[in-house]
């Protein structure tokens, strides 16, 4: 994926991962790697940031997930951390998506369909080219090396999550 490209896919990462943020922040209100993380990404879809320094800072938001104090915290955080990986791999805005949609099936266990609903939100606010960048990804675990190879978002609800995101993809174009 082009920088440029990237940059698209930024600031629906940060959509994501900004919706799920309240969930980190009412546990860790002092805490506001999650935020800046989402700021940064922000600011770099509008190209204010260079990609170099923010692939240095990606992990500042990850190390926030040890704030939390529930699952659904830590996913929100790791949302916002998937959010600022963007700048290194566009992939990462998938792994957003995917953390934010978990943070609110955790938040919710009563509600059986509020992954899905999450799911359908963010693919309503899909601009129609931040999916035509998306769709140039791998399908998830068939590129060894990378967010979408083997590892955490390949398996359970966040692969699910992500092989879902793929198929709509590619479905919207046949």
């Amino acid at each position: 994926m082009t920088e440029s490209d990237r940059r698209i896919v930024a600031a629906w990462a940060a959509d994501c991962a900004e919706r799920v943020l309240p969930l980190f922040e009412r546990e860790a209100p002092d805490d506001d790697r999650a935020r800046d993380a989402i700021a940064r990404t922000r600011a770099f879809a509008r190209g204010e940031l260079a990609a170099a320094g923010e692939i240095r800072r990606r992990f500042v938001a990850g190390r926030a997930a040890r704030s939390a104090v529930t699952p659904a915290g830590t996913a929100a955080a790791r949302s916002a951390a998937q959010a600022a990986g963007v700048a290194h791999m566009g992939a990462h805005a998938l792994g957003a998506a995917a953390y934010a949609a978990r943070a609110v099936e955790l938040a919710h266990p009563d509600a059986p369909d509020a992954r899905a609903a999450e799911v359908r939100w963010q693919l309503a606010h899909l601009s129609p080219e931040a999916a035509a960048a998306l769709r140039t990804l791998a399908p998830l675990g068939t590129d060894p090396a990378g967010p979408l190879g083997p590892g955490l978002l390949s398996s359970g609800p966040l692969g699910e999550v992500i092989r879902g995101l793929q198929a709509h993809l590619s479905s919207a174009v046949d």
